[in-house]
């Protein structure tokens, strides 16, 4: 009897990574040239990517589990999702990820499901768009113009570029992020001049004070 449950348990949990291999194929050919999906097998943590569509990173079919994916075999109670997370692809080509882990009736995980969209090839349109939308609405004790103009254009783009790479426009991304992008542009240098502060303040929607919180 055990041996019948445990032969109808493992059918159904190869009929379910089945199912889900076709849900990889159809958003691989859905978004080609930009985002790469993924079905990894936990049953077989050494051989686990059971399928690769519109492959960007270089893998295949065969290969091993990813860190995320033993952290779910070793944890069933580890989230289920993880969203929109930042990554890097071989090449160093920065990527936004989502992590789906995939459980059978006995509430383990057997698969999962990832996404890697790489933000390189947006990039470019997503700082077109911020432009394109950007307002000047903003009272400032000091005019943008105050800076060099290109010194403006260089600390608009190194914004831009930064959130970009962490998957949103400067004015969309979490408290944590912007205190990171913060941070990084302090590193490189862009507070030298006295307007920079005001400036990015402006371009993340946070007060000029939080920005140099945000540097400590």
């Amino acid at each position: 009897m055990d041996h019948l449950m445990d032969t109808a348990s493992a059918e159904a949990d190869e009929h379910l990574i089945r199912e889900a291999e076709k849900i990889a194929v159809a958003l691989g050919r859905m978004f080609p040239g930009l985002c790469e999906v993924v079905l990894h097998d936990l049953r077989d943590p050494q051989h686990a990517i059971r399928a690769i569509e519109n492959n960007l990173s270089g893998r295949r079919v065969g290969d091993s589990a990813t860190e995320l994916g033993l952290a779910r075999i070793a944890d069933p109670q580890y989230p289920s999702v993880i969203q929109n997370y930042p990554n890097q692809f071989p090449d160093g080509r920065p990527a936004k990820s989502t992590s789906i882990g995939i459980k059978n009736a006995a509430g383990e995980y057997i698969a999962a499901l990832c996404l890697n969209l790489d933000v390189s090839v947006l990039s470019p349109v997503t700082l077109a768009l911020a432009n394109l939308v950007a307002t000047d609405t903003e009272h400032r004790e000091q005019p943008l113009e105050a800076l060099r103009d290109r010194n403006a254009r260089e600390l608009r783009r190194a914004v831009e570029v930064c959130a970009a790479e962490r998957g949103g426009t400067p004015r969309s991304l979490g408290r944590e992020a912007k205190k990171a992008l913060v941070r990084q542009l302090h590193g490189d240098g862009y507070f030298d001049s006295r307007d920079a502060a005001q400036t990015i303040a402006d371009l993340l929607g946070v007060s000029r004070a939080t920005v140099y919180n945000y540097t400590k």
